[in-house]
């Protein structure tokens, strides 16, 4: 057993700060397959509900407990909105510049960031990347005040329900993820940020939950092509390639070694490779005794 020691140099974590909003709307099969940038977000708060006993009672005593079910709620703040959250806020816009309000009003997909920080990286130790899905906000309040000696800037404000999504044969469907940068693949994070945030070539989205598993499943993998060995005679020459490891018999082999007829070299990936095929099989050399 190892003894517990609080407050380790390195390990006073806290999180903080909310940034990098994004809005996306969904397509008619419920594909968020369009992001937009929400400036000015403020605040992001998040609000469970659900998940409350219900004790049940037999034979004189506490039998069990019932448990409801846990819903996602929240609450967004923001100085500003995306134009294309106006039809998620009960807007349309029949004319250009003309906003007709208590309209149907259509759900949406949210992504935020929060940071992790601790005692010797500040806030620059990590990040988590919040995602929301099937959020339904509520008709807010805005207040208008006149300019003073002392003006601030509006701040807008939504409640928010939501819808859980499948989240695969495992799981419960769910309304919320939250990706930890600290304890991932950073190239599969990567992957994962290139398609919230879009590239050059691709628009924003956002994955659903199992997605997202896929993405960030398993460890960080290059793939590698192995080169054949040559032959001359009975005398075959091992290639040096990154990422490759040959073998004759199960013995690890390189350089130029002589081999007998109905020999075998095969490579298989090195750690942290892999061969781009569909089963990753073995690649094989076989010896040509007339060469």
């Amino acid at each position: 057993m190892t003894k517990l020691v609080w407050d380790q140099v390195g390990q006073r974590f806290y999180e903080t700060g909310v940034d990098r909003g994004v809005l996306y709307l969904p397509n008619s099969q419920g594909v968020y397959d369009t992001g937009h940038a929400w400036n000015g977000l403020t605040a992001v708060t998040e609000s469970p509900s659900g998940a409350e006993s219900n004790p049940q009672y037999a034979d004189n005593i506490k039998y069990l407990n019932l448990v409801s079910a846990e819903e996602f709620n929240g609450t967004i703040e923001a100085f500003t909105y995306p134009d294309a959250f106006a039809a998620c806020d009960g807007t349309a816009t029949p004319v250009a510049g003309v906003s007709v309000g208590q309209q149907a009003r259509k759900t949406f997909g949210l992504s935020y960031r929060t940071r992790i920080g601790n005692d010797v990286d500040g806030t620059d130790h990590g990040y988590k990347l919040h995602l929301i899905y099937g959020a339904l906000a509520a008709p807010s309040e805005k207040a208008y005040n006149t300019i003073n000696d002392s003006p601030e800037a509006i701040t807008f404000s939504w409640e928010i329900s939501t819808t859980p999504v499948d989240a695969g044969e495992e799981l419960k469907p769910t309304a919320t993820l939250t990706i930890d940068s600290t304890k991932v693949s950073k190239a599969r994070l990567t992957a994962l940020e290139e398609a919230l945030y879009g590239t050059v070539g691709t628009d924003p989205r956002l994955p659903l939950p199992t997605e997202v598993f896929e993405m960030l499943a398993g460890d960080d993998v290059n793939e590698v092509v192995p080169t054949r060995p040559t032959q001359a005679g009975n005398t075959v020459t091992i290639p040096t390639t990154t990422g490759v490891v040959y073998r004759i018999n199960g013995v690890e082999v390189t350089g130029a070694v002589e081999i007998e007829e109905d020999t075998l070299v095969t490579a298989t990936p090195a750690a942290g490779y892999k061969f781009p095929t569909v089963t990753d099989a073995d690649w094989l050399f076989e010896y040509d005794p007339e060469a």
